[in-house]
């Protein structure tokens, strides 16, 4: 994409051109997360679910944000916010026939009780960043998007917005279905949306400088190494699925120990197979999140049990191996115990590389800053994973002091938010001068 060059570290300092310091725009960001995360389904606590009536707030309130500063809003059809700080040429004529477009931002959607951070931090960032550009010309446009569903809770099918933004999002999953029974393309249609026009959403591949998620680590390796900054190497692969053991009720009182057929016995015992499992492969993340018993009633056997597996690796074939030596275990153990098992659904995120050259500039931009160079591998998923499938990629990782993500605690300094605008504004600057000189 791009080719390396060095840069001056003035770059970076936008007050001269009349916009707010860094120190007072990660304040900014700070307040706008606080902000937002009030727009919540919960009155105790933070959800934030695709299309959700909170969502819809988010857009109001962040559509606002944007326009104040200038930037042309929308709404596209998969529901991702979009804001656009149109192209401009040195002499500030419009350059927005042939101009590229270089694309910032993160997810608005949040898991059940949330913190403040995760996702919204970074599609808040690229906010801001405009404002740090004040009215500075770029040859290239600037799309700051808010992706509309990444964490797949409503759905069970996560990076809808991304998926829409690639031109990888599968029709069919128009027809699921959530909790209260609603299909998603009727939740797309209620937010004012038309659902035949998702694939217009796609970008252009050839139109597309590349795309840059700030987002904070939802680990600890940055504060272990005492390092604010960090630029991710790689995302982990995934492997999420639904797998079900099924039994037969029967009294609690009455039936005798053997040979009873109890789906929740035989489900324990995979739980913590998956536990050794995801310790015994060095680099794997392999977690049970959630379980449902039926009839899950007190003195009934339980007839049948339904449970997730999150399984994790940079490596695919590692992570494909340990998935298949879980469910084999899993039918010996349902052999085992006389009840059944099956796999009743599987999502699979394959692992992805981020983009080398987008990888250097943020690590250049990092030195020019003052700051240590650090890369990490994400054990999270990101959109950039998805987006990384067709356009150049990089993310961006924000150190949290104690390490706590999809929790209330979830927590970033100031001062690591303000060191990322920096970094981000002194990158920006880079794509300028590397996009201008290829100017005709």
């Amino acid at each position: 994409m791009f080719s390396p060059s060095p840069s001056n570290a003035h770059a970076t300092d936008p007050a001269s051109s009349g916009a707010p310091a860094f120190e007072d725009l990660a304040q900014r960001c700070l307040d706008k997360c606080e902000i937002l995360s009030r727009q919540s389904e919960w009155k105790d606590g933070i959800l934030r679910q695709y299309l959700s009536l909170p969502m819809k707030a988010v857009h109001d309130l962040a559509s606002g944000w944007m326009k104040e500063l200038g930037l042309d809003v929308r709404v596209d059809d998969a529901g991702n916010l979009i804001g656009r700080r149109p192209a401009m040429a040195r002499d500030r004529t419009s350059g927005a026939d042939k101009a590229p477009v270089l694309i910032l931002g993160s997810h608005l959607d949040t898991v059940p009780g949330a913190g403040r951070y995760d996702g919204i931090l970074g599609f808040v960032m690229g906010v801001e960043l405009m404002h740090a550009l004040h009215d500075h010309p770029l040859p290239f446009h600037v799309d700051v998007v808010g992706f509309s569903e990444e964490e797949g809770v409503r759905f069970t099918q996560p990076y809808l917005g991304s998926h829409a933004l690639t031109g990888t999002f599968d029709e069919k999953w128009l027809e699921r279905r959530d909790a209260s029974g609603f299909a998603m393309a009727s939740v797309i249609e209620g937010f004012g949306l038309t659902p035949a026009r998702i694939a217009a959403a796609a970008y252009p591949s050839e139109e597309v400088l590349g795309f840059v998620e700030p987002h904070i680590e939802q680990g600890t390796v940055l504060a272990g190494n005492e390092a604010p900054l960090g630029v991710v190497q790689a995302i982990a692969g995934q492997t999420r699925s639904l797998v079900q053991f099924r039994g037969a009720s029967a009294h609690a009182g009455t039936t005798p120990m053997m040979p009873r057929s109890d789906s929740l016995v035989a489900a324990a015992a995979w739980i913590g197979e998956v536990s050794k499992q995801g310790q015994a492969i060095a680099g794997c993340r392999a977690t049970v999140g959630y379980a449902d018993v039926t009839p899950n009633v007190r003195n009934v056997i339980p007839e049948r049990v339904t449970l997730s597996l999150d399984l994790r690796h940079i490596d695919d074939a590692t992570r494909r191996q340990a998935v298949a030596k879980l469910y084999s275990i899993a039918e010996g153990i349902a052999k085992r115990d006389r009840v059944s098992f099956h796999v009743m659904e599987q999502q699979e995120q394959s692992g992805v590389a981020m983009d080398d050259c987008l990888r250097s500039q943020l690590l250049q931009s990092m030195q020019a800053c003052g700051l240590p160079s650090q890369e990490l591998i994400s054990g999270a998923g990101h959109d950039a994973g998805i987006m990384a499938t067709r356009f150049p990629a990089a993310v961006l990782f924000l150190r949290q002091p104690r390490g706590i993500s999809h929790h209330p605690d979830e927590d970033v300094e100031a001062v690591d938010v303000a060191h990322a605008l920096r970094v981000l504004h002194h990158f920006l600057m880079h794509v300028d001068r590397e996009t201008g000189n290829r100017q005709p």
